[in-house]
This record gives C-alpha cells, sequence and structure tokens, in this order.
C-alpha cells in the first residue's frame, strides 16, 4: 500500500488569508520543489541541510507566480518519514491554484485524505492509535478534549497497550513451547505468574473500557435537554447560559417549535445544549410535531433539565411532581436537573416549601432568574459535576476511540477465556489459540495487525493535507 510517488496538497485551510502552506511528500519531494523554486541566493535545494528555510521564487518558465519561503525535512527525519517540503506563499485563492497546478503538471499528484498522516503510519512515524490521535487534535474544540488527543498523540494509550501485549506475549511464547514438547509434559510458564498477569490485564482493559464513558462524551461534547411548559423560560435560560440572544424570546406558547442546538465549554468541558419545544397538549400539527422531537431529544440526551416557573410550580406542585417521577421513571439512567425558574418571584418560605416537597424524589434542584441570570453560575458547576474529570486531572489514559473501544472489549472477552482456561486446567494448545485472539485485538489498536480496508476506512475521515 506504501507509495512514494510526490503528492500535494494545500495545509492549510482553504480559501483567502495571510499565508498559504502547501505540502510535498515523497521520494521526489525536493527535486520536484527544485525545479520550480528560484533561491534569491541561488541555492539549490537539493544541496540544502534538513530542517532549512529558503527565501525565493516560485516560477512557471518565465513568469513568477509568487516570493515565497521554503521549508526543507529530509527523510527519515520529516513528519511522513520520506523527503518533504513546505511552501509558505501568500494567501491568495489565484496564487495557491497557480502553485498546485504547477507542482501537478511537474509530476505530483493529489493528495488523498489523511495521506500525510498514513505514510508517517506506514513509516513508522507513528502507530495507528496515534495516527488516530492527529485527527482527534485537529478537531478538538474544547481544553478536555485537546488534552485527551494530545496524551494520545504523544504515545500515552499506545505505550499502556503495547507493554500489556509485550508481557502477554512472552507467556505465549512459553505456551507455545511448551506444545512443542508436548511429549515430555513440561511447563515452561510459570502459571502462577501468568495468573498475576492476566489479572492485572483484566484490571487495566476494564479501566480502559470505562473511561470510554466519559471520553466519548468529552470527545463529541455532552448533550444537555432542555425540557419544559411553555412559557418557562427554557429559550431564556439558553441565552442565559450561552449569553447571547440564541432562542427567540416570546410571550407566546409554542414559539420554540423545533429544537435548538449551540455548544458551550464549561471548565474545558463542551456542553451542547438543545432548546426543546414546549411539552404540553397541543391540536396543532407542527408543534406536536416538535413535541414529539422533544422526547426524542430526551433520549439522545445525556443530561435532562426539567424547567419550571416558580409561580405556577407554588399552585401546582402535586401535578407537576408526578410529571417529574414520569421522567425520571421514563429515563432512570439520565441525570435529572429540575430547575425552578424566576427565582426573584419567590420569597425564602416558599423556596423552603419546594425544597422540601421536592425532598422525597432524590434530585438535583437548582434555583435561579433566567431572565435576570441569577443562578445560572451555579447551575453550570451542576453541570460540570456530572462529568468525571478526575482522570483529566491525574493524566490517566482516556479512551475516546470507538474502534479503540470495540477492540478493549474482545480483547477483555479473550483474556477472560484465558483466564478461565487457566483456572480450569484447560490444556496448552487451547489457551494458545485464545491468547493468539487476544494479542490480535491489541495489535489491531496500535496498527501491528491490520489491513488496507481498515486503513482506508481511518484515513478517509482526516482532513486533505494531513
Amino acid at each position: 500500500m506504501l507509495n512514494n510517488d510526490a503528492i500535494v496538497a494545500l495545509a492549510t485551510p482553504s480559501g483567502a488569508g495571510a499565508i498559504a502552506i502547501i505540502r510535498i511528500s515523497g521520494q521526489e519531494a525536493i527535486t520536484i520543489g527544485n525545479s520550480v523554486f528560484k533561491s534569491i541566493k541561488d541555492k539549490d535545494l537539493l544541496q540544502q541541510k534538513t530542517h532549512t528555510l529558503h527565501l525565493g521564487h516560485i516560477v512557471d518558465g518565465s513568469k513568477t507566480l509568487d516570493e515565497v519561503l521554503v521549508s526543507i525535512f529530509k527523510g527519515p527525519n520529516s513528519y511522513t518519514g520520506e523527503n518533504t517540503i513546505e511552501i509558505s506563499c501568500h494567501g491568495s485563492t489565484y496564487i495557491q491554484q497557480q502553485i498546485i497546478q504547477l507542482l501537478l503538471r511537474k509530476g505530483c499528484r493529489m493528495a488523498d485524505p489523511g495521506e500525510f498522516t498514513l505514510r508517517a503510519f506506514l513509516n513508522g512515524k507513528l502507530d495507528l492509535s496515534q495516527a488516530e490521535a492527529v485527527a482527534d487534535l485537529i478537531s478538538s474544540d474544547n481544553e478536555a478534549s485537546h488534552q485527551i488527543a494530545m496524551q494520545q498523540m504523544r504515545g500515552g494509550f499506545s505505550n499502556e497497550i503495547a507493554k500489556l501485549r509485550e508481557e502477554l506475549l512472552n507467556f505465549a511464547s512459553l505456551i507455545e513451547l511448551e506444545l512443542d514438547f508436548a511429549e515430555e509434559d513440561v511447563e515452561f510458564a510459570d502459571r502462577t505468574q501468568f495468573h498475576e498477569l492476566l489479572n492485572r490485564i483484566e484490571f487495566v482493559l476494564k479501566r480502559l473500557i470505562d473511561s470510554f464513558a466519559v471520553g466519548n462524551v468529552i470527545k463529541n461534547g455532552i448533550p444537555v435537554a432542555i425540557v419544559g411548559e411553555p412559557n418557562v423560560g427554557k429559550s431564556t435560560l439558553l441565552n442565559a447560559l450561552l449569553n447571547e440572544e440564541r432562542a427567540i424570546v416570546s410571550e407566546i406558547a409554542g414559539t420554540t417549535r423545533d429544537t435548538i442546538e449551540d455548544e458551550l465549554v464549561i471548565g474545558g468541558i463542551g456542553f451542547r445544549f438543545i432548546d426543546t419545544a414546549g411539552i404540553r397538549e397541543t391540536v396543532d400539527v407542527v408543534e406536536s410535531i416538535g413535541i414529539k422531537k422533544t422526547f426524542e431529544k430526551i433520549e439522545q440526551a445525556q443530561v435532562v433539565l426539567y424547567l419550571f416557573d416558580s409561580l405556577k410550580f407554588k399552585v401546582q406542585s402535586s401535578e407537576y411532581i408526578l410529571e417529574i417521577e414520569k421522567i425520571k421513571n421514563q429515563f432512570p439512567l439520565k441525570p435529572l436537573v429540575v430547575v425552578i425558574n424566576k427565582l426573584d418571584l419567590l420569597s425564602e418560605n416558599e423556596i423552603t416549601n419546594i425544597r422540601q416537597e421536592l425532598a422525597s424524589l432524590n434530585i438535583k434542584l437548582i434555583f435561579l432568574s433566567a431572565k435576570q441570570k441569577i443562578g445560572v453560575d451555579e447551575l453550570k458547576n451542576q453541570l460540570l459535576s456530572f462529568v468525571n474529570t478526575g482522570a483529566l486531572r491525574n493524566n490517566e489514559t482516556i479512551v475516546t476511540n470507538t474502534r479503540h473501544y470495540d477492540s478493549l472489549l474482545k480483547a477483555l472477552d479473550e483474556v477472560t477465556k484465558v483466564k478461565y482456561g487457566l483456572e480450569t486446567n484447560l490444556s496448552s494448545d487451547l489457551m494458545a489459540l485464545d491468547i493468539r485472539e487476544a494479542l490480535y485485538h491489541f495489535g489491531m489498536i496500535t496498527g501491528q495487525v491490520t489491513n488496507d480496508e481498515l486503513l482506508g476506512n481511518i484515513f478517509a475521515n482526516f482532513c486533505i493535507g494531513k
């Protein structure tokens, strides 16, 4: 699958800007770059040292396209492990197109999505999980997802998996050796040490698998559904959380007829707030569709904010308590926060009474005024408490990739089989089969075991130029 032909792509975002960077990689990259570059000091790029910068012009015959700065990276000491040059030109889209078209005529071809990183993987500069972390780093939009991607790109996850795989491989070799001496009835693998190793591997795998619940929501943002009757202040609360007029606020019931979504970063964690249509009985067909979507969004959300008007709650508390219990029973695994809006209209005694009425429900309760922006920070802190950020603070490995999660589950299943075989004195040849399967799934994570279809699926999701 590894090609040495020269590939070219725009490495900076498309569109006009101050500068743009055009990247070329391949065996002939420097030769091709040299054929279109005229140094201001008559330098020959082929004779220059790696990791050097050179000022000059890109020329097409007698025509000068732009004044540029060329960076040289000679393989294997480059990102891709191949000869690589990067041309920093002015950010005009016309200049970008002209230079790329010139390079294509000189023998380059357009890079496929993620092909630079694919070559880095195939040339041993990155393992597969590190390569995938590159894409996660590019797409990270908050502190937490950035921190996780950086840790994985530096090999934190890879090193942990590689160490487990190496230890298991050592014992596998001894088990396989026993098969060669089956008639001798000897044991080369210390069963006690092997059992301890399996216990340790099982513990680490379970910890990594459990981390996916946190890692997945950190990577993709935590969806929070804001639900309640019409006119209780859902849109006003969304605007207060976002600190902008994102949702339309009106006294007319049913103004929000569809869901409105926006994102907010709280404490380095991304939250996706979903303002839903008000839950009520209605004959309006369009509004009914919106209410149906509300329950669909609750199903998809990680956290539910159930908003109530304080004045209505005072006189309809028993009815509303039944509604809270209904939502709680319908979605028992979702954190539910009951928010009493329009705090400024309640007395201290009324607040105390509401607290007492809701005490038996064992829910999170917050009083606020979305309009006055009182209590909004308390709500943000409550949302942040639902996320286990201890692992981030302790710099522990957190799994965010679904493919890794799947391989970890399969590896754990095989390790459990090996452990059971060891405890029941299963024959070495049968245990060896399960060990090989466990090693296979470990290898799938880091790329020690792979195939063209897998690589194609992974790198097809990369941006072109990376």
